[in-house]
């Protein structure tokens, strides 16, 4: 630990200049998640606003203050334990995935067949209960799966969710309006690749969000008469329990569970995967007690009237490079909980263009893409790519079945032979795609024991496989006996040939020393995952910064 990030002897700083930074990426990301659900409830479910924004907001702002703080309290005590000041805390805020889950697989078909959307919102109300519970379940579970998986297999699964669902919508929609997104990816890039600082020390993120506000509002992108609209909407809401709502919801609880189970287990494997990743950054949390938290967020915010399910952000190390620390994270949860308990979203998003805010998005996906390969051994480069792919065939598949839905068709109607005489693979990538988090991991595990020459332990990771798809977790649209039975017997076979490998091979030295390809060298070894701890000392070495030179703490 070098002498400047020793704690002094003051104690650990409540806030930085970084943490400005970190606030102003954190706070506007969990603020434009927050407007597309709170427009998904109103347009897609027809939940009245008032009950939106009187209900379902203040529950949820209860839930991310609740979350950020105690991840406030998580960094500062491992900071007090390590005796530093550069130890970051996790962002928290509404799954992203979940959000669309929920509206569009749970809520709209109760709300279509029904007529009822305040039964709709019930079965999402019981739906993010039981994605909560797994979550609690998986915290006993998941330091174990952490200890036994590749960390290439970790972070290249996280890759994969970054580079697809977190940064190319954010890109599409910069590129929608490119004479604002642009010169604010700019300011970002520079601020956070380089030693660059702004005149005044000016934090970056409140620059980037100024410069692209007034750029569009100059551009005539805003206007006027819709901010005034949507002030008449702020209004002051706190949070009732909905117990009510929720034991009604669980009353019918079958159906929901075909989603939930798989859900729940990609909540708490994705929450696993990020703590991999702030780990592969220098900050090594413990999982069991991350896990806790995402597992009892989703259940008290379901209890208040939020179908959404909280959870631990992709983006740890992003955030650290802006130079966030603790207190970044507290301020972004206090902030979004004042926005939901005044009602204040629409206003807001009458004020801030969109392509202003997203950009950060892209600077997060990024991050974490460059991460994966920065945080393994070279030789592993391979499994990070394939564990990339599962999450790479879920986004192709899902763009493909919402622009069908536009045309008034689906991919069943269409039929497999006229979308593969187009080039379009697609009952390939929706198997791929299915359970796309579990599969990367099984995926990127077995890749890595192959170049480790581990042929057993591949054969075991596909047996793992094997029993993901035949029950249904991976490969296949539900949970079901036999789900992916085809898919199950390759991954047996599999097996299969790496248990003959490892026969073939059966008392020589197991590793990537002597693999054929690339020379490697003695540091380049396979390396554990970090252990599931909070060790007391020096801590683990950051991996290094995606720049080409040295990247200044924008604090």
């Amino acid at each position: 630990m070098s002498s400047s990030t020793a704690a002094p002897r003051g104690g650990i700083a409540w806030w930085t200049r970084g943490d400005t930074n970190a606030f102003f990426g954190l706070a506007f990301n969990i603020l434009v998640n927050v407007l597309t659900l709170t427009g998904l409830m109103i347009a897609v479910v027809g939940v009245p606003a008032g009950d939106v924004l009187g209900t379902v907001l203040p529950a949820l702002g209860v839930a991310l203050v609740a979350g950020n703080v105690y991840y406030t309290y998580l960094a500062r005590r491992l900071a007090r334990r390590e005796n530093r000041t550069d130890v970051t805390a996790l962002p928290y805020g509404p799954s992203v995935p979940h959000m669309f889950i929920v509206v569009f697989v749970i809520m709209l078909p109760i709300y279509l067949e029904t007529g009822d959307y305040l039964r709709a919102w019930e079965a999402g109300l019981a739906w993010a209960f039981v994605i909560g519970v797994i979550v609690l379940i998986g915290a006993f579970v998941g330091p174990y799966i952490r200890r036994v998986t590749p960390r290439a297999a970790m972070l290249g699964t996280l890759a994969g969710i970054s580079l697809t669902f977190i940064a190319m919508r954010p890109a599409a929609q910069m590129w929608e309006y490119a004479w604002i997104g642009l010169p604010v990816l700019a300011i970002i890039l520079i601020g956070f690749f380089t030693d660059v600082r702004l005149p005044g020390n000016v934090p970056v993120g409140l620059a980037a969000l100024l410069v692209g506000t007034a750029i569009g509002w100059i551009g005539g992108a805003m206007s006027v008469p819709d901010v005034s609209a949507a002030a008449k909407d702020v209004a002051f809401a706190l949070p009732d329990m909905r117990i009510d709502m929720l034991l009604d919801g669980l009353a019918d609880l079958a159906p929901l569970l075909a989603t939930a189970i798989p859900l729940g287990v990609y909540n708490f494997t994705e929450a696993m995967s990020n703590v991999e990743s702030a780990a592969a950054a220098g900050d090594d949390y413990n999982l069991r007690s991350v896990l806790l938290a995402d597992g009892a967020g989703a259940v008290v915010g379901s209890a208040l009237g939020s179908p959404f399910p909280p959870a631990v952000y992709i983006g740890h190390p992003g955030w650290k490079d802006a130079g966030g620390r603790a207190g970044y994270s507290m301020a972004s949860g206090v902030f979004i909980a004042v926005l939901c308990f005044l009602g204040l979203f629409g206003l807001l998003s009458a004020l801030l263009p969109l392509p202003a805010i997203v950009p950060i998005l892209l600077y997060i996906g990024l991050l974490i893409g460059a991460q994966a390969f920065q945080a393994v051994p070279r030789i592993h480069a391979a499994a990070v790519v394939i564990a990339i792919l599962p999450n790479m065939a879920s986004w192709a598949a899902g763009l493909i079945d919402n622009s069908l839905a536009a045309a008034g068709t689906s991919a069943a109607e269409v039929g497999s032979d006229a979308l593969n005489g187009a080039g379009v693979v697609y009952d390939g990538l929706n198997t791929l795609g299915q359970g796309a988090v579990l599969a990367g991991l099984v995926l990127g595990a077995i890749v890595t024991f192959v170049i480790d020459k581990r042929f057993v332990a591949a054969a075991v990771a596909a047996g793992v496989g094997a029993a993901l798809s035949f029950i249904g977790l991976v490969h296949a649209p539900e949970v079901a006996w036999a789900a992916a039975p085809e898919v199950a017997l390759g991954y047996l076979l599999l097996g299969v040939v790496c248990l003959g490998y490892g026969l073939l091979r059966r008392g020589e030295p197991a590793g990537p020393v002597g693999t054929d390809g690339p020379a490697l060298h003695a540091e380049e070894a396979a390396t554990p995952p970090a252990a599931d701890a909070e060790p007391v000392g020096t801590p683990e070495v950051p991996a290094p910064r995606p720049t080409a030179g040295a990247v200044a703490d924008p604090a």
